[in-house]
């Protein structure tokens, strides 16, 4: 026995040796984590809290600027007498600044932060969106545009009276102020909770702040101060993407290694020429579906043709189109060489499978505050340009919710006269209430997170219906009212399922979208327990074939079930007589290219042997008086 217990001492005394090795190691490598995440969490929480005075002042003097606008065209400058003056600048503002306010209001503060996103995740398919631009602006140039500027209307949507009925008109009227309070709060929410993520600003401070400000200078100004402010905040917001641009530039090593690295991670896409129309993004789907969307935006939108008619040509428009229209581009692509930027910084450490962000439009607050937080007053203007983009796209849809509840509702529907020198007035008290209905929809939507996507597509499809319609009046002297209104809301009602079902489908993981290539490899600041994505679980195929089709056809899709289920009802039930429709409300080239027709061709289709013009009464009203050779002539 005493034998015994000699021998197996001094294994007892190994075995102590190596327990106590083993567990001091465990203890060490759990001391280092905690080491590790302590610094993680310091560092995230000293990023959080690097928004600095001098950021605060740059962020206050843009707000200052843009309120000091609208106190000046409210109260010190000339004064709004009249509704058309107050929502059109009595047709005196300049192309240039029109140029920069129509592109500020495209611009929206959830494409500033979705482009360099996109950009990261699904690489630069999305930037032949900029061909699309360019085919726009001849279409809208050349088929709606002479149309509106001949007429004038204060509310594009009076023209759908004019050609087909009331309730047509009140229909696309009451789409556009759904779609506008809805895409408003949506459109200041997003990027407000994006930035709250990685600042730490509070996000219902920072949406307030922009409601107040956007209010104020909206309500008080009117449109001359709708466009000098988004003038003023489109130079702030170009000035902090370039500042953006050219420090991660410098950051990252260069142009080589930023184009470099998003080679070599399949980045560098442009022309897939997949014709699928369940592909999220290919060649055909961005310009052709793009263009669709776009035409919905420059000649469908109220806030848009509000501010073609505060210039006083049509010569001024096409000018401020094609500026408008390389501005868009500008912006475009310095967003998608900032996604590259951030490819080539987070090629060892993607931040979402990390778990130090949790949606990718928050990478590029995460960039700018983590790489340039040191540097002062870069925060608060990049901030500032965020901020910017909001308010041009609130202020101008406060403008003309105002323009077409007056003109469509109040004066229209209720049939109420409001006095000349009383319209500035109820303008502003008009803007103002939809401002607060705005504001108020912000906590419905935070309290909705999945609504968020649904009002983006809404805000396609709704401008896809309403292009429809204007289309079939202009291009198309047989449409009537009844194929007019069927046709809409066919489309309202196909494309709401379709985009709701999409939403359901994605929210409930059904579908899928794949994202290219990241990685974890060197992350010092790793999340465990943060979930990665499941490759294999991809059920996209059980998803209904409707519910699949990318998002970016919407505006096509309700533009063509418009159109030709509207015909198909027109004659269906009697379509409307050539003859006896006022041909100045077609389309210049329609109206040119159905006159030249044999005189065999124009009555099988019973269309007028000779058109006497009749030179839109609405021109002279105005003072506009050689209009009609700038319109007709190219």
């Amino acid at each position: 026995m005493m034998l015994t217990g000699n021998r197996s001492t001094p294994l007892s005394r190994l075995k102590l040796i190596i327990f106590i090795f083993i567990t001091s190691s465990i203890f060490s490598h759990v001391h280092a984590n905690e080491l590790k995440n302590e610094s993680c969490e310091n560092g995230h929480e000293k990023m959080q809290n690097s928004f600095t005075w001098p950021d605060y002042l740059v962020l206050a003097t843009m707000l200052i600027v843009s309120c000091g606008i609208g106190l000046f065209y409210g109260f010190i400058g000339s004064k709004h007498t009249s509704s058309d003056d107050f929502l059109l600048g009595g047709s005196s503002m300049g192309t240039f600044p029109m140029a920069m306010s129509l592109a500020a209001s495209f611009v929206t503060a959830v494409e500033l932060l979705g482009n360099p996103a996109e950009m990261y995740n699904h690489g630069t398919q999305f930037l032949m969106i900029c061909l699309a631009f360019i085919l726009v602006v001849p279409l809208t140039s050349n088929l709606y545009l002479p149309i509106f500027m001949s007429l004038r209307l204060t509310s594009s949507y009076e023209y759908l009276s004019m050609r087909f009925s009331a309730r047509t008109r009140y229909l696309a009227s009451a789409l556009y102020i759904l779609q506008m309070v809805l895409y408003t709060s949506v459109a200041v929410y997003a990027p407000a909770l994006a930035l709250s993520h990685v600042t730490g600003l509070n996000v219902y401070l920072a949406v307030t702040v922009v409601y107040v400000v956007c209010i104020f200078y909206a309500s008080q100004g009117g449109m001359k101060a709708v466009i000098i402010a988004d003038t003023f905040q489109a130079g702030v917001l170009i000035g902090s993407i370039v500042l953006i641009l050219c420090l991660g530039e410098k950051f990252v090593g260069g142009t080589g290694k930023v184009w470099s690295q998003s080679y070599h991670t399949d980045r560098l896409e442009l022309f897939n020429f997949n014709p699928d129309p369940r592909i999220r993004h290919s060649f055909w789907s961005v310009v052709i579906g793009g263009t669709f969307y776009w035409l919905t935006m420059f000649c469908s939108n109220q806030a848009s043709i509000q501010k073609y008619l505060s210039v006083e040509s049509i010569t001024q428009v096409r000018k401020a189109l094609w500026t408008s229209c390389f501005g868009l581009i500008l912006v475009y692509v310095i967003n998608f060489y900032t996604g590259m930027i951030m490819v080539a910084h987070y090629k060892d450490c993607d931040p979402i499978k990390s778990g130090q962000i949790s949606a990718s439009d928050q990478i590029l607050p995460l960039y700018v505050l983590s790489e340039m937080g040191h540097l002062k007053g870069v925060t608060g203007f990049f901030v500032a340009g965020i901020f910017a983009a909001s308010l041009g796209t609130v202020a101008s849809a406060l403008n003309s919710l105002s323009a077409v509840t007056i003109q469509d509702f109040v004066c229209g529907a209720l049939k109420i006269t409001v006095q000349e020198s009383k319209g500035a007035f109820w303008a502003k008290c008009i803007s103002i209430v939809y401002g607060a209905i705005s504001f108020a929809l912000v906590f419905v939507v935070a309290q909705l997170g999945s609504i968020m996507q649904v009002a983006i597509s809404f805000n396609g499809m709704v401008g896809g219906v309403t292009l429809g319609l204007f289309s079939l009046g202009m291009f198309f002297p047989w449409a009537n009212s009844k194929g007019a209104i069927f046709g809409s809301v066919l489309a309202v009602g196909l494309i709401t399922v379709m985009c709701v079902g999409q939403q359901i489908a994605i929210a409930s993981d059904a579908f899928k979208e794949e994202d290219k290539f990241t990685s974890v490899d060197n992350c010092t600041c790793f999340n465990k327990t943060f979930p990665l994505p499941d490759a294999t679980s991809d059920t996209s195929d059980s998803v209904f074939i409707l519910y699949r089709i990318s998002y970016i056809w919407y505006s096509a899709l309700g533009f063509f079930i418009t159109v030709i289920i509207g015909l198909a009802t027109s004659f269906l039930f009697g379509a409307q007589d050539p003859q006896e429709i006022d041909w100045d409300l077609l389309s210049p080239s329609v109206r040119k290219f159905l006159l030249s027709l044999s005189n065999r061709s124009k009555e099988r289709l019973n269309i007028p042997l000779k058109v006497n013009s009749s030179n839109t009464q609405n021109i002279a009203t105005v003072g506009v008086f050689n209009m009609g050779l700038d319109i007709y002539d190219e």
